[in-house]
């Protein structure tokens, strides 16, 4: 049977994949598929799920630092994001029981009330995954993402604790001990080296830490998002980081395939949850209106809330918990997981396409942005560069190292991880802020002295809309590439960038001599 339950989940995932949409979409698929066929969900199931969404957060944690959860965007976009909500999903709800819907008929202000507070939550599962897929997760809007996830967390602990009425034990005052136990925590890192058990280390601190926060009365998961946290700014927060992704994406496999098996709905039931997800272009609107307005930038607000726009798996627990009460009949459990689902699918296929969304509607969007720009979005300029080297990771930095070593100060580098940018400044490196997929940023960024832009990327995908959004600015000069594999380089070849070099077999000489060529 587990064999089966493997066949099918591949399946799924790979027809899905076939079709251009994340995998994620087949994995909810072959849940409803499998519990339709009457296959009873296995008991590893459940944990497979707890693990990834445990692993999930405490990864999270690794790459956030506590000062961005106190910048204002963050915590007043989350709160105010889910006080509208909440307010214009009850207006709404019942407006839509005229329709006749036996659900939506029957439901009351105060349940509609209760139901709006729940599907005012954001997906932390499916936004990290989704970002993690564009390589945004340390993007100006993929942080604030994050943040206001995090802030949602915190929101959900204390709307648990005043639902269950279970109280913290007095032991948990102890958790800020935590704090003070960082250096044992890095030093436990350290002593685990660079092999298998560095992620076996992960696992123990991730798990060990829900443990400890369970066994006070908080929630497990932050306790597992506040460990993360605590050892952010470690050497080897992103060594062990890239350790758990393979573990951490497989588990979350679990948590997708169990939303299928809440249950199976009705007709009814099915139109009711489709109604409720064609709510969620409100829900955009929302998100954007209020950053907007706390001065983010158009393309950051429209990115961030774009993204946000789902329905969160907090949904089916704060539904499950009120159907336990008596508050909520059992079929709104159904319904809201059918929400769910469907708000995954809907961010799953929109938000690859939100750059080129962005360049479409951007004067539109632009509207609504305002005159007084927060000090983070500001542009910058690289002065005197001739050579711009986009995307600063491990192959950038090798491209960087080796061209400004017979180029000097014409060579400069940018990435848009601030954290990265900030310690290479510090070394005395000529690198720059930037989210090279802005079409802002290359409109108002003077090209005039660049004659070589050369992408390091991971993602294809990212890479040709940068040479898209260069040559929409007006660029003459040449744009060249590094990729991994042949097919990609074939790609990148065909959408019209000048050369290819693969990462493996010519990169590094073949890199030095073209670029002194133009320079």
């Amino acid at each position: 049977m587990d064999f089966f339950w493997l066949v099918v989940t591949f399946a799924f995932g790979f027809i899905v994949r076939l079709t251009g949409l994340p995998p994620l979409i087949g994995f909810l698929l072959a849940g409803f598929g499998l519990n339709f066929l009457g296959v009873d969900a296995p008991a590893f199931l459940n944990v497979l799920a707890n693990l990834g969404i445990t692993l999930m957060l405490f990864t999270i944690g690794l790459k956030l630092h506590v000062p961005d959860l106190l910048k204002r965007e963050i915590w007043l976009g989350a709160v105010a994001n889910m006080l509208l909500w909440t307010v214009v999903f009850v207006a709404l709800i019942l407006v839509l029981g005229l329709t006749g819907l036996v659900y939506l008929a029957q439901i009351s202000m105060p349940t509609a009330a209760l139901l709006g507070f729940a599907l005012s939550f954001s997906s932390t599962v499916c936004v990290v995954k989704l970002l993690e897929e564009s390589g945004e997760t340390k993007t100006r809007h993929g942080k604030l993402a994050i943040g206001m996830l995090i802030m949602q967390d915190v929101v959900a602990v204390i709307f648990l604790v005043i639902a269950t009425g279970k109280i913290p034990s007095l032991w948990a005052i102890g958790l800020f001990a935590l704090y003070f136990a960082r250096p044992l925590l890095g030093r436990l890192l350290e002593m685990a080296g660079h092999g298998e058990l560095l992620p076996l280390s992960g696992f123990f601190l991730a798990l060990g830490s829900y443990e400890l926060f369970e066994a006070v009365g908080v929630k497990g998961d932050l306790g597992a998002l506040i460990v993360g946290m605590l050892l952010s700014t470690h050497g080897k927060a992103t060594e062990l980081t890239k350790s758990l992704m393979s573990f951490k994406d497989l588990f979350l496999i679990g948590f997708f395939l169990s939303i299928g098996f809440v249950a199976l709905p009705d007709q009814q039931m099915v139109i009711t949850g489709a109604l409720v997800a064609l709510l969620l272009p409100i829900k955009f609107i929302l998100f954007f209106g209020v950053l907007a307005l706390l001065q983010l930038r158009a393309r950051t607000a429209f990115l961030s809330g774009l993204v946000m726009s789902n329905y969160s798996e907090f949904g089916l627990i704060v539904a499950a918990l009120c159907v336990s009460l008596g508050i909520l009949s059992k079929e709104w459990l159904v319904i809201t997981a059918l929400a769910v689902c469907f708000s995954f699918i809907v961010t799953s296929v929109l938000y690859p396409q939100a750059h080129r969304l962005f360049t479409r509607y951007k004067d539109l969007l632009r509207r609504y942005e305002s005159e007084h720009r927060l000090r983070e979005d500001v542009f910058h300029q690289p002065k005197d560069a001739e050579v711009l080297i986009v995307g600063i990771g491990r192959v950038g930095r090798g491209a960087y190292d080796a061209l400004s070593g017979a180029l000097g100060g014409k060579v400069w580098a940018m990435d848009a991880d601030r954290d990265r940018i900030m310690k290479l400044r510090k070394a005395g490196k000529s690198v720059m802020l930037g989210d090279a997929e802005d079409a802002e940023f290359w409109e108002y960024m003077d090209l005039s002295q660049i004659k070589l832009v050369m992408l390091a990327l991971p993602s294809i995908g990212d890479m040709v809309n940068i040479y898209q959004q260069l040559k929409k600015a007006g660029f003459t000069g040449q744009v060249v590439a590094i990729a991994r594999y042949e097919d990609d380089r074939k790609q990148l070849l065909d959408a019209g960038l000048n050369k290819v070099f693969n990462f493996y077999t010519e990169a590094a000489p073949a890199l030095l001599k073209r670029a002194c060529n133009y320079c």
